[in-house]
């Protein structure tokens, strides 16, 4: 009886080709703007992704973001050394710089300053030189993707393309000189601003003068010490914040979701779009069960029975559904491949998916449950009506 159903199904090829679409669309556009979503939330906390050598990230309790820096008195650092736990730890500023460039302009850049001797937090990979040059004179490292564009140097010819900055090229920080010792590969941060990587010493230097001007202790944990017990004991011991790789992460996310309006924008477009999916798919079936309906009556005069019948139309949705969801996602990967070289954010971990699946589950079910009521309450004797 399933492969009567199988052929019923295949047999009407424009509601089936119909039916196929109005899946293909809601699954598609479910997986495209959650992966967009997805992947704007990830570029917020770029940074804690980038520098995550250490276990604990310990700042200002008042600090509700990885962009919200409340410096520090340097004195902290010395109060987190002194922890029993502590393996190493090792300040890191954070904070914005105006760069002037070689046509008048001035950007705004994110500069990072690592601590002098082990110069750990800096950017994952490198394209050109090494992150030891740091240590030359007025030395910085710029992240690769900024010096192609918003860094890159005018073109001599008007209207040709920007030139890419590169090692030994020179720029001008808040009235310092620059000098590039290499090119790093960063994480795309949601401001999407150049990252510059520097010593700690020297980007005290280039920054405006402050009081406090340690934005963030980076700590690591003592080999065989549990990292959420020593986090507790520095909030206790020194009334600082303390947080993990993935408790900052997650802080991050949720101040981006409180506090703008992207999980509404990206949440319309995606119950548009399941709704616009079982709009479609649930007329189109049920149209198509319409269409049907003398099948199912005679192969009821022929003694099948109810649960038959249901589970034929349940299979066909299935089929229909497995069918629409591949090809949705499919071609929202084949988007997000086509876009992975772009400014666009696009994430798309197995969750996703799953979710996504369970998307078109639902709306399989909703569209069967349309037609299911009429084939239960169907009379064999339709199928001897003119």
């Amino acid at each position: 009886m399933m492969s009567v159903a199988l052929k019923m199904l295949f047999g009407d090829r424009a509601k089936y080709f119909g039916i196929v679409m109005g899946v293909t669309l809601a699954s598609m556009v479910i997986t495209q703007q959650g992966a967009i979503f997805i992947g704007i939330m990830t570029r917020t906390y770029g940074t804690v992704t980038d520098t995550g050598q250490g276990d604990i990230w310990v700042m200002d309790p008042k600090v509700q973001q990885i962009e919200d820096i409340k410096p520090m008195q340097d004195t902290e650092l010395f109060r987190v050394r002194g922890i029993q736990g502590v393996g190493w730890a090792l300040p890191l500023y954070k904070g914005l710089i105006r760069a002037r460039l070689d046509n008048g302009q001035f950007q705004n850049c994110n500069i990072l300053g690592l601590d002098d001797a082990t110069l750990t937090g800096g950017p994952p990979g490198m394209a050109q030189g090494s992150l030891s040059d740091l240590r030359r004179a007025d030395a910085i490292i710029v992240d690769e993707i900024s010096a192609n564009t918003r860094l890159a140097k005018p073109s001599p010819e008007p209207g040709g393309r920007p030139i890419p900055l590169k090692v030994g090229d020179t720029l001008e920080l808040n009235d310092h000189r620059a000098v590039v010792v290499g090119i790093g590969r960063s994480t795309r941060t949601f401001q999407s601003l150049p990252v510059i990587h520097t010593t700690y010493g020297r980007a005290t230097t280039f920054v405006p003068k402050e009081r406090k001007l340690l934005s963030f202790v980076l700590v690591k944990a003592a080999p065989g010490v549990d990292v959420e017990s020593l986090r507790r004991r520095i909030e206790l011991t020194t009334g600082l914040a303390a947080l993990t790789n993935q408790q900052f992460k997650d802080k991050t996310v949720d101040y981006f979701i409180k506090n703008t309006g992207i999980p509404i924008n990206f949440g319309i477009a995606v119950g548009l779009g399941f709704l616009i999916g079982t709009v479609i798919t649930g007329f189109m079936f049920y149209n198509f069960t319409l269409d049907n309906l003398r099948y199912f009556g005679t192969l009821k005069a022929m003694g099948a029975s109810d649960g038959v019948l249901l589970s034929m139309v349940i299979l066909q949705s299935l089929v229909v559904g497995a069918i629409g969801c591949g090809l949705g996602i499919g071609i929202a990967s084949f988007f997000g491949a086509r876009m992975a070289n772009t400014p666009l954010a696009f994430t798309m971990p197995w969750q996703l998916l799953a979710i996504a699946a369970i998307a078109v589950a639902i709306i399989c079910v909703l569209s069967a449950m349309l037609s299911i009521r009429k084939v239960i309450s169907l009379e064999p004797a339709v199928v001897f009506k003119q």
